[in-house]
């Protein structure tokens, strides 16, 4: 079916299927035809596929539309305009969504074939679930397979699998650092995300998928599966680019901030040893005209100098040999 573009739309009545798969699109026709492959290759099936373009200016309209009759495929819409984030066109696809659950498989991205059964399978055993997500490998833009450990489960995945209460993971995991790769690693709750359609990280263009895992992980319980069953594109162009501009970390500081808003009970050491974490990042700016913009920035957000901060968390790691000094990987959650 093709839909025409409101920009008011209201949640759909109905389930129809256990799950919708939103592909937002925004000029990647090179990789649209592995990404729709590997959707449609799962194993588990009860679903529909949803087709958003943000107004790409390659032929990704074009390829999309071949599969506008295709049985699986609910909806194709081509946006005229760019939407300016990634996110809105999440929300867009959330709204259209006839599924319980939520599966935003990035453009870009591949998986493996038993992706979704996995994480149908966890979801089915617990209540009150927000969301689940699997490890990750990465690819680089010809699909080769890149070596390294880029999930830093620190041996839990010999567990396989782990749930926790969100507001643990949110405070213990995500408040550190986001934990969940990507959104194509994770499936949720249609019904917690609607809870979140008109916040804050609609209109983030870097740190709005780290917010909308905290507050989802603040909705319900939340299911790590320890299997590299979601294949993430690394461009590693995008990402130098994005830190030698300083722009990835303009909506950082204030993503820290709303955490601690809602986590007050956050200690004062924690903060400032996750702070000062970020703070070593930007020490590593080339640019010395943005190293002091982001220096400034620093002081103003978190009210605190930063190279002290940054030899206190220095001293931190020199004495982490002592088994009380807290280090990210210790607050992170394990299973019991």
């Amino acid at each position: 079916q093709n839909i025409s573009i409101s920009p008011k739309i209201k949640a759909m009545p109905n389930s129809t299927c256990k799950v919708s798969i939103i592909v937002p699109n925004y000029n990647y026709e090179r990789y649209l035809k592995e990404r729709i492959n590997s959707i449609l290759n799962q194993t588990y099936t009860d679903y529909e596929l949803i087709l958003l373009d943000d107004a790409s200016t390659d032929n990704s309209a074009e390829l999309l539309a071949k599969y506008k009759n295709h049985p699986k495929v609910s909806h194709v819409i081509i946006n005229k305009e760019n939407s300016g984030s990634p996110f809105k066109q999440w929300m867009k696809g959330i709204l259209l969504a006839k599924g319980e659950w939520i599966w935003i498989a990035e453009a870009d991205d591949s998986s493996k074939p038993n992706f979704l059964e996995t994480c149908i399978e966890q979801i089915e055993k617990e209540e009150n679930i927000s969301f689940v997500y699997t490890g990750s490998n990465f690819m680089d833009q010809n699909s080769q397979i890149l070596g390294g450990d880029f999930n830093k489960w620190n041996g839990r995945d010999k567990i396989k699998v782990a749930t926790f209460p969100g507001k643990n993971l949110a405070e213990h995991n995500l408040y550190w650092r986001n934990t969940i790769i990507n959104a194509s690693a994770a499936v949720f709750s249609k019904n917690n995300a609607l809870i979140l359609q008109n916040e804050d990280f609609l209109e983030m263009k870097n740190c709005g998928d780290w917010l909308f895992w905290f507050r989802m992980a603040l909705l319900g319980k939340v299911t790590e599966i320890y299997q590299n069953l979601n294949i993430y594109r690394h461009h590693q162009s995008q990402t130098k680019k994005g830190l030698a501009t300083g722009r990835l970390w303009e909506e950082l500081f204030p993503t820290i901030l709303y955490m601690e808003k809602y986590l007050p009970t956050i200690s004062k050491y924690k903060r400032k040893l996750c702070h000062a974490s970020i703070y070593r990042q930007i020490r590593k700016t080339k640019n010395r005209e943005i190293k002091r913009k982001l220096q400034a920035a620093y002081k103003k957000a978190f009210k605190s100098n930063p190279t002290l901060d940054y030899y206190f968390l220095k001293l931190n790691l020199h004495l982490s040999f002592i088994p009380w000094i807290l280090t990210e990987d210790r607050d992170r959650l394990r299973k019991k």
